[in-house]
């Protein structure tokens, strides 16, 4: 088996703001985002990936010294479109933000990607991953990407499956998690959650 850690950036300016901060956000972690790293000691491993956005690689930095990460252009965060560096409130008066709401965020985010754009990006990332811990025999793996992206990931592939909002996770958070490598070269790509939230760092 091939153990890993899907783990959330730290905090931004536009995450304490409630801001949509996608794919045309790349902004740094706010002061107390890379505070709450000092925090914290999560489980080292063989190898560390990343999204290529930098609130995600100063994350690797801090939780991971001295591990150059695999960055891998799939795993950055969805296109929010027009919905980009707003909250619900500037939101509120926008029609096509409340079509978007009430479809449960299944229409496409007006100008940007939708969901499954984004989902189909991420799995595939994702597979290159495990694909390159079984090349080079890595048993253990760390992933800090957005909250979408775990969302996207855990939704295509988890056993038991859960609706893609149920895996949502707070900045620092997210899953530890196991694949059986054997099983994924013939075509069964099943993720099983051992431990999940805040856990995975205690």
């Amino acid at each position: 088996m091939i153990r890993g850690y899907v783990i959330r950036h730290s905090m931004t300016e536009s995450n304490a703001s409630g801001r949509y901060a996608g794919k045309r956000t790349d902004e740094n972690l706010s002061p107390e985002g890379i505070s709450l790293c000092l925090d914290r000691i999560y489980p080292q491993t063989d190898v560390v990936y990343t999204s290529p956005m930098r609130r995600c690689i100063q994350t690797a930095g801090l939780l991971y010294r001295g591990k150059k990460p695999v960055i891998r252009e799939q795993f950055a965060e969805c296109d929010f479109g027009i919905f980009e560096g707003k909250n619900y409130i500037e939101l509120s008066d926008e029609p096509k933000y409340q079509e978007w709401i009430d479809s449960n965020g299944t229409l496409p985010f007006p100008g940007g990607e939708s969901r499954e754009e984004f989902q189909a990006r991420c799995l595939e990332g994702f597979s290159l991953c495990i694909e390159h811990c079984i090349q080079y025999q890595y048993r253990t793996f760390a992933m800090v990407i957005h909250g979408g992206t775990i969302m996207s990931i855990l939704d295509g592939f988890a056993v038991p499956h859960r609706d893609y909002f149920d895996w949502q996770v707070k900045n620092l958070e997210g899953y530890e998690i196991e694949t059986d490598e054997k099983q994924w070269v013939i075509g069964s790509h099943e993720i099983y959650i051992r431990k999940e939230g805040s856990d995975i760092w205690k």
